[in-house]
């Protein structure tokens, strides 16, 4: 079995080793201890990268406590349902945003238009 220490970790996914830890104090991975020493599993490794992506796509670590628990329990369909359902909510709010961003670079550039405009007209007067 593949194992890893916290620092392994911190420079593969290019996070803080605190970060990591607040992952283990919110029980969302469970490193092996030895002594002081925390040694990470392949599943551990899995998990963290699955919350970093969650984190990404907006997830909160509420949602993705929840995943992994259904996970856990084996609840397959239950689990697939619920993440479909998170899926749907997370795309309209990405779609909301991309139409506020389409929008704003709408507007920055008529902005951009105008202060070229009245520069080139005060530069030929």
């Amino acid at each position: 079995m593949e194992k890893y220490k916290i620092s392994d970790l911190a420079k593969e996914f290019d996070i803080p080793t605190r970060s990591i830890r607040f992952y283990e104090d919110e029980g969302l991975i469970q490193p092996e201890r030895k002594g002081s020493m925390r040694i990470y599993n392949r599943r551990d490794r899995t998990r963290l990268k699955l919350i970093l992506r969650g984190k990404r796509l907006g997830f909160s670590l509420t949602e993705i406590r929840e995943l992994f628990e259904l996970y856990d329990t084996h609840q397959g369909d239950t689990q697939l349902t619920e993440m479909l359902k998170i899926i749907d909510e997370k795309e309209a709010v990405l779609m909301r945003q991309l139409d506020d961003i389409n929008n704003m670079l709408s507007d920055l550039n008529l902005a951009r238009e105008r202060c070229e405009q009245a520069l080139e007209a005060s530069q030929t007067s």
